[in-house]
């Protein structure tokens, strides 16, 4: 996502306990401050009847470089930040809103040990294993109540959770996803609410730095495949279109679950059809070619106007919506998010 900063030297990531592999839930569902920036970030599709929307649920934390120890409790040493939009297919517009606020003083937090995250009243909460998700825009006019329960075991990414972001060991986060989830719950575009049902994805991630020098931004991939699959791939990317780094994994459904890595040089990203967005005058492909060890793909945007302005918050204008992944024939074999960031400016994180 948006926000990483920091970088600490090649030798004292080596040499940071928080840079291992390996993950211990349910503590690592809950938030790290020891980290310079994390997300928690849901993704996926809502249908009632025929009709179909995406929708995006994130919260970020921060931490500022204030030492908490030397200042007042009213010093922001924290941030909270979220994200949340619905794609609304059938009327072919994006509804979207963020927010911004201070850790502490019951307006935003971030809990550790398990997942709770608060600002104001937007939430995404776990507890007896799944996942509450609220949002009320008044001011974009949407509003999402959903109940979101994993079907799947956590997919770790990269080496046990850790997951490498560019060709030095210091740009690394770790990470883990939870595809396949199961969605029910209400949405509300006006006065009455819709009674809806889904699938979503979740990522979480944690890391001090994540961009390389040289990447401006890059693209993502969150699928869940019709068979119970699902796919990541990932590229960082250079101003020229090159790539810097990518990767990505696959996880068989009911007939085969393993998991396969995939390494940097077994994944590409080939751009097809270009959308121009009029706010920002930023080219993003809406088509796409991703070629992994799982297979060629076509990842093809259902909506072409899905960029959000988050200059009000993470400070960043980036592409993100629901989208259908095809097999060479074209058939549609799953369904989940694209993610295209550094297009209106490069990231500066």
């Amino acid at each position: 996502m948006i926000l990483l900063a920091g970088a600490a030297t090649g030798a004292r990531a080596a040499e940071t306990p928080g840079l291992l592999p390996g993950l211990q839930f349910p503590a690592d569902f809950g938030a790290h401050p020891q980290s310079r920036t994390e997300w928690w970030y849901v993704t996926g599709s809502l249908q009632a009847g025929d009709r179909l929307w995406g929708f995006q649920v994130t919260f970020f934390r921060s931490t500022t470089g204030i030492p908490p120890d030397r200042t007042s409790r009213f010093a922001a040493t924290e941030l909270v930040f979220a994200h949340a939009a619905l794609t609304d297919l059938a009327a072919q517009r994006l509804c979207h809103d963020q927010r911004i606020a201070r850790s502490g003083f019951g307006i935003a937090q971030a809990s550790v040990g398990d997942t709770g995250v608060v600002l104001r009243d937007w939430r995404l909460q776990r507890s007896g294993g799944a996942y509450q998700a609220g949002v009320d825009s008044e001011s974009a006019g949407f509003a999402l109540a959903l109940h979101i329960t994993p079907t799947q075991p956590v997919l770790l990414q990269g080496d046990a959770g850790l997951s490498r972001k560019g060709p030095s060991a210091e740009h690394t986060s770790h990470y883990y996803s939870e595809p396949q989830l199961a969605v029910t719950g209400t949405l509300r575009l006006g006065r009455d609410p819709i009674a809806v049902g889904g699938r979503a994805w979740l990522d979480h991630e944690w890391s001090d730095a994540f961009l390389p020098p040289q990447a401006v931004g890059w693209d993502w991939i969150g699928m869940n495949l019709d068979d119970g699959s699902a796919l990541t791939a990932f590229r960082l990317r250079r101003a020229d279109g090159s790539s810097v780094y990518a990767g990505g994994s696959f996880r068989g459904g009911a007939a085969n679950n393993a998991v396969r890595n995939f390494a940097p040089d077994e994944v590409t990203f080939a751009p097809g059809r270009v959308w121009l967005s009029a706010a920002s005058k930023a080219r993003y492909p809406v088509q796409w070619r991703v070629v992994t060890p799982a297979g060629a793909f076509s990842v093809v945007a259902l909506l072409d106007d899905q960029e959000l302005d988050s200059r009000g918050s993470t400070g960043a204008i980036y592409w993100e919506g629901l989208s259908e992944l095809r097999d060479d024939s074209g058939k549609r074999i799953g369904r989940g998010y694209l993610e295209m960031t550094g297009y209106a400016a490069s990231l500066r994180l």
